[in-house]
């Protein structure tokens, strides 16, 4: 195959280019007729009466949810070592300090017996991840959060339409759940994200700390008949809106939704029956009543593969196939490291499984002719 194979691409349709055309001639632009739409209609794809308040990121989303929840300097929150560093960043804006914790190694979510451990008086909140699309055992975590009087908001950026126990995530008893619509996510607006709570106190602080901490949203000031100059800033807020363009795009991406994890699963399915025989840890599986997002497939290579990951990256590289790696963990980026004197010996989950792990493409988009080349590829590499 001549032409490459991208790790991630978005699967856009005319109705996406027809929605974001008709909001550049609606010439409002900003948060307004579109934004309400889509989390009107993302609250009925969650259900179970939740609010659904859009950001311009998974990250801002993450930021706003804890404000929300009141952590603050002296505060601890527990995060995995493998996740992407805003999980934990946001926790810094706060001023409040970040512990991580290990991974279960199958699984690679984050592991309770490890959360339990490192809970402290200063301990405030939880933010589990759901790695790759697979929902972690919240029964256990919330579990433990009620019992040590802690609040869970669950980072749910590879989530999409993942279920736990028959129900989505963003349904569960938690406080708050952020999903992300970033380019390579499960669905896209190509920058944003979305807050899930159930607790009206935390979405109204939400919707007001995502515009600068003002009382009116800006779309409501100029459609009501109360001047629109006239509002009041309660608070000390951020610029997290979503902008009605991102929105017209993720109304269509959400009506998609069931049939992008049909084919994603299905895609799935296929790496599994190739690599049964392979030098190679296929990612976990769902227990019954769950659903896979299968936003990634993270394969890890056996010891007895005789190659490095990094050589085997870099063999697909020149046979124009793109790969990731999800990710490189915490507790080895030079930040968190130096900051809370991290060492590689404590996390033995999250560093075995970054030292063996590659991300291979998996997307909506994807042929199967692509995936079949994909496939041929990396059996050619175990059996040269």
């Amino acid at each position: 195959m001549n032409t490459f194979i991208p790790f991630s691409l978005p699967q856009l349709g005319q109705e996406e280019i027809d929605e974001v055309v008709d909001t550049l001639k609606s010439s409002w632009l900003t948060t307004g007729p579109k934004v309400e739409k889509f989390e009107f209609n993302f609250e009925n794809f969650i259900g179970k009466d939740v609010k659904a308040i859009s950001v311009n990121s998974a990250t801002s989303g993450l930021h706003l949810a804890l404000e929300a929840l009141g952590i603050s300097k002296g505060d601890e929150v527990i995060v995995p070592s493998l996740t992407f560093t805003s999980t934990a960043e946001v926790v810094r804006y706060l001023g409040a300090d970040v512990v991580i914790v290990d991974v279960d190694p199958m699984t690679l979510n984050i592991n309770i017996d490890k959360i339990k451990s490192a809970i402290t008086s200063k301990t405030k909140a939880i933010i589990p991840v759901h790695f790759a699309g697979l929902s972690c055992e919240m029964n256990d975590i919330l579990l433990l959060a009620k019992e040590f009087n802690l609040k869970v908001v669950e980072d749910a950026a590879h989530a999409l339409p993942s279920c736990y126990k028959g129900n989505k995530i963003g349904s569960l008893n938690s406080d708050a759940t952020v999903f992300s619509f970033y380019a390579n996510k499960t669905i896209t607006t190509g920058e944003g994200g979305m807050v899930v709570t159930r607790h009206l106190d935390i979405s109204n602080r939400i919707k007001i700390m995502r515009l600068h901490g003002i009382d009116r949203d800006i779309y409501n000031r100029f459609q009501s008949k109360k001047p629109s100059w006239n509002y009041n800033v309660v608070a000390p807020g951020f610029k997290y809106n979503m902008t009605d363009i991102a929105a017209s795009i993720g109304i269509h991406q959400l009506k998609k939704l069931p049939d992008f994890l049909i084919k994603r699963k299905h895609l799935a399915d296929r790496y599994f029956d190739a690599f049964s025989d392979l030098p190679i840890i296929t990612p976990p599986n769902v227990k019954l009543g769950g659903v896979h997002a299968w936003h990634l497939f993270v394969i890890r290579l056996k010891d007895n593969a005789n190659l490095s990951r990094d050589a085997f990256i870099q063999i697909l590289s020149e046979k124009g196939i793109g790969t990731s790696v999800h990710y490189k963990p915490l507790h080895r980026q030079p930040y968190w490291r130096k900051r809370y004197n991290l060492k590689d010996v404590d996390f033995p989950a999250a560093d075995s499984a970054f030292k063996s792990m590659v991300s291979i493409p998996l997307y909506s988009a994807m042929t199967f002719k692509q995936q079949d080349y994909i496939i041929e590829s990396i059996i050619e590499i175990f059996n040269d």
